[in-house]
């Protein structure tokens, strides 16, 4: 009896199995960069983080920069950089509003709240997001 369960559990294993690799190589195009950032709340060029729906900027971390916005319950920080194309010159997200688009030509747009795609549903990568812990007046970002 414990033979024939054995051997079953073994089949029921190798069938459940899949040779298949779902990765998804479209959200393969931004390369895991070491992010490891301390943002002051009180110095000037970070001030609007004080305030809810005010993305910044910051250029030279990550892929493309990193994008970091209040959310009022909360900080995110997402790459600047389109996951949905390959690293150019314009694949570096533009802030209008609570929005960054793309300059390349299709102008894929994402939300800065959330860092999911806005208008063109079928593009397969959300924004690249980055861990952002909370310390007084300090934001640590990290990967």
């Amino acid at each position: 009896m414990k033979k024939i369960f054995l051997i079953a559990l073994i089949g029921f294993l190798m069938l459940s199995c899949s040779n298949s690799d779902d990765s998804n190589n479209n959200c393969n195009y931004l390369l895991n960069i070491g992010v490891n950032l301390t943002i002051n709340l009180s110095l000037p060029q970070y001030n609007q983080l004080n305030f809810p729906s005010n993305p910044v900027y910051i250029a030279s971390e990550g892929n493309g920069g990193i994008i970091v916005t209040n959310t009022g319950t909360g900080f995110v920080a997402y790459d600047a950089a389109d996951p949905n194309h390959t690293p150019s010159v314009c694949s570096k997200l533009i802030i209008s509003g609570l929005e960054g688009t793309c300059g390349c030509d299709d102008q894929n747009k994402y939300s800065l709240f959330t860092g999911q795609t806005l208008e063109n549903t079928s593009l397969q990568c959300g924004l690249k997001a980055y861990r952002v812990e909370e310390s007084g007046n300090s934001l640590f970002i990290s990967n």
